[in-house]
């Protein structure tokens, strides 16, 4: 039924935005018309970090570019809800978080899969990582080891993330108290699964985890205002000097998403990093 009512759209928008469903580098067909909107990640965002270095949005001091007509979204839930209500959108998202509400693109040719991601055909990946400071109570360092362990690395592949491999079992500490985990938008889902899972075998644990952007969270694990820290990119020289370790928990790739109606189905990175600089600013320079 949904596929219907989808096809129902796309031929009610042709008369106004979209005609005929054409892939855009295929050289046949026809797609969207009119005004991009370019839809980003805040900045801080640990998702918009390694997007505008994976797609080159950046200047020649690496400085992010992208464009200032750009809708800014705080979180990733909000990021798909703007692109799912506007036909002209094109924006971002965790790989593991995408929803029919939108589609994924294919970039230079290749399906956002996690087969893809983890063979490396999908080049745009970045890690998740949390992020400890100077002084790590047991407690921390306990959910640490289950978030590694064989229970935790499988949970984290069910959420649709790549987990990493040479793990071991985990066995329950019976250790009480509260941890904080405070940063990525991104990492918050699969992380609040894994706090579920570790709950399950110690009980005596409460784990509160605050969505609040990678760099947020990067400052709270350096402040020491959090347990461990959320990052969906990679530190810098400058957070490491602080004294940060960084464990690496899960690859995660990032889909470029548009709306359900939008007519294409594959666009190259240059393209792309031309969009979000706002170099390519409607749809007719991407399709004609």
């Amino acid at each position: 039924m949904k596929k219907f009512l989808a096809l129902g759209l796309c031929a009610m928008m042709a008369v106004t935005t979209f005609v005929s469903c054409g892939s855009s580098d295929s050289g046949s067909g026809e797609g969207p018309t009119g005004d991009i909107t370019v839809v980003s990640r805040e900045e801080g965002s640990g998702t918009r970090g390694a997007f505008v270095e994976l797609m080159g949005v950046m200047d020649e001091e690496e400085n992010d570019i992208t464009t200032q007509n750009a809708e800014v979204t705080n979180s990733t839930s909000v990021m798909m809800q703007t692109v799912a209500g506007n036909d002209a959108a094109i924006g971002y998202v965790s790989l593991g978080s995408l929803s029919d509400d939108v589609k994924a693109l294919k970039v230079d040719g290749v399906e956002a899969t996690v087969d893809n991601v983890k063979s490396g055909d999908y080049k745009v990946a970045r890690p998740f990582n949390i992020v400890k400071g100077k002084n790590v109570s047991e407690l921390a360092q306990d959910f640490e080891k289950y978030i590694m362990s064989e229970e935790g690395q499988a949970t984290v592949a069910e959420e649709g993330y790549i987990r990493e491999d040479n793990t071991e079992e985990y066995t329950a500490s019976g250790l009480s108290g509260k941890i904080t985990l405070a940063g990525s938008t991104s990492v918050a889902p699969v992380m609040e699964v894994l706090a579920e899972g570790y709950k399950a075998l110690n009980p005596d644990v409460e784990i509160e985890i605050q969505q609040t952007g990678s760099g947020a969270g990067i400052e709270s694990a350096i402040a020491g205002t959090c347990d461990l820290g959320m990052s969906s990119r990679a530190l810098t020289e400058d957070e490491l000097a602080q004294g940060l370790t960084v464990t690496e928990i899960a690859t995660d790739g990032i889909a470029v998403i548009v709306n359900n109606n939008n007519t294409i189905e594959d666009l190259t990175t240059d393209i792309i990093g031309q969009i979000f600089k706002g170099e390519i600013t409607t749809w007719d320079e991407v399709t004609k």
